[in-house]
């Protein structure tokens, strides 16, 4: 294969209160994971809450692998810094979030927007600007039900596109297939655009639907509970790793 497939545990499934163990368990196996996926929410933009910098920045002392720090929050554009201070490696904010709390969805449901504004487009511009300028990478995330088509004016301004598979919020959920259309529809957009990025999956990714989204055009999977939900998150991760080695 041309391209090498990048795993992103997600730290939301290992255990908060033996971290720093299910961390090192997998960074410092002789197969590590190329990124750790941070899962920030916070209680708005997604009903549940979970962690934020302080946790990034200790996550940062304790090992060398990337830092993919993915953020579910309703105002990314004041808390970028946060992160980026904290060791963001890679940050991405939802497309959904670029005018902070200005979609206002209830609790329980994931936003989802049809169109952008031009001062919308330029605000998710200026955001994309600031990550980069602080030397992360730089990604935009979408919901599944937002059109994929709302990324064509930031191909050549990001770093990675991140497609989730289910609504956002919570683990261990479902793979929804439609993702993969859409998988595909980024893909060939990207080739179109002569665009260098990274296209990630996220959610219900074990290894039968890890063969599905690389065949689709994942680059990068993140994985929570097919991985830190089981009795040897190693053989876990070798599993998934194994699925898509010879595709």
């Amino acid at each position: 294969m041309s391209r090498k497939i990048q795993l992103a545990p997600s730290i939301l499934s290992a255990s908060f209160l033996n971290l720093e163990r299910d961390v090192r368990l997998l960074t410092e196996s002789a197969d590590p994971p190329e990124w750790l996926h941070i899962d920030v929410m916070d209680g708005h933009f997604v009903p549940n809450l979970t962690m934020g910098p302080p946790f990034v920045r200790a996550l940062k002392r304790i090992t060398t692998v990337p830092l993919d720090v993915h953020l579910m929050i309703d105002n990314p554009g004041e808390q970028l810094d946060w992160y980026l201070d904290a060791g963001a490696d890679l940050l991405t904010f939802h497309l959904e979030a670029v005018r902070p709390g200005a979609r206002g969805t209830q609790k329980g449901s994931s936003a989802t927007i049809k169109e952008l504004t031009e001062a919308e487009v330029e605000y998710a511009h200026t955001l994309l600007a600031r990550i980069r300028a602080a030397g992360a990478q730089a990604g935009l995330s979408l919901n599944p039900e937002t059109p994929v088509g709302l990324l064509l004016p930031f191909y050549t301004e990001m770093d990675l596109v991140l497609l989730m598979s289910v609504h956002p919020g919570f683990g261990g959920q479902s793979f929804i297939p439609e993702a993969l259309v859409r998988l595909t529809e980024v893909r060939d957009t990207a080739q179109a655009q002569s665009a260098e990025l990274l296209i990630e999956v996220d959610g219900g990714i074990d290894a039968d639907t890890a063969e599905l989204a690389v065949e689709a055009g994942a680059d990068v999977l993140v994985a929570g509970q097919a991985i830190y939900g089981q009795s040897d998150p190693v053989a876990a991760l070798q599993q998934i790793r194994a699925a898509v080695s010879q595709l």
